[in-house]
């Protein structure tokens, strides 16, 4: 297929299922429970990082993590007790369990005493999404008592990770347009500038229509692949993100 012709395919699809409609079954639909910009952070990080496996069950299963934050997940970070985190202890989600749980939640109490956004735990650390992504895991896990498991479940590119999760919620958080899918909340890192997120179906998509060449599924395949959708779309690359993952997802292509 033609570059032009590719283009205008790919546009198509984007438009196809960059809907109100993508919402409901996508784990994006649980930062959509919210409407205080804290809670749509915290609600879709945790969704973001549940975000392996089956979609129904990566929905309920943060939808009910945030049920047991009294729906408020701000405020229960911050002014959680003993008593209140007793709730949480038998919540699991595959590998995440209890442990994991509670540093996250200590990190967002650590990290909102001192800022407004979940935004700075990103923009502070550099300029690219790459030095963005390897600074916040440092940042993360910089609080005095770590479990080491629990490090698992944050990828950097330092590790050669792709990192699909983190890219998603940047995503989420960074893209905006009238579809009003994602949210653009975030104002200090551009469209132009995420990655797009390593989904196996936009592995297997963006390799049949020869967007991808790269064997491995790392940090450099979601560079290469970005690097072909910024030249059908310098602004805003990342939006074939619903094209790819689309045509894998319901059209099984």
């Amino acid at each position: 297929m033609k570059e032009r012709n590719l283009k205008e395919f790919l546009d198509k699809k984007v438009d196809d299922y960059n809907q109100p409609s993508f919402i409901k079954d996508d784990p994006i639909s649980v930062p959509h429970l919210f409407t205080k910009k804290q809670d749509i952070e915290i609600a879709g990080f945790f969704a973001a990082i549940f975000a392996w496996g089956n979609r129904t069950t990566i929905i309920n299963k943060a939808t009910e993590l945030m049920q047991l934050m009294d729906n408020a997940p701000f405020e229960f970070c911050l002014t959680h007790d003993p008593g209140s985190l007793k709730k949480l202890m038998r919540f699991k989600h595959r590998t995440f369990n209890t442990t994991d749980l509670l540093y996250f939640i200590e990190f967002f109490k650590f990290h909102y005493c001192r800022h407004k956004s979940l935004e700075t735990a990103f923009t502070r650390h550099g300029s690219t999404i790459e030095e963005m992504l390897s600074g916040f895991h440092h940042y993360f896990f910089s609080l005095e008592e770590v479990p080491g498991r629990t490090k698992k479940h944050i990828a950097t590119p330092e590790r050669k990770s792709s990192c699909k999760r983190l890219n998603m919620y940047l995503r989420w958080m960074v893209r905006k347009d009238k579809k009003g899918v994602d949210f653009g909340i975030w104002k200090n890192i551009s469209p132009s500038q995420l990655i797009c997120p390593l989904d196996l179906h936009v592995v297997r998509v963006a390799k049949k229509l020869n967007l991808l060449q790269r064997k491995q599924t790392d940090w450099q395949a979601a560079v290469e692949l970005t690097e072909y959708l910024r030249t059908l779309d310098k602004h805003d690359p990342v939006k074939y993100d619903f094209a790819l993952f689309g045509m894998g997802v319901m059209e099984k292509y």
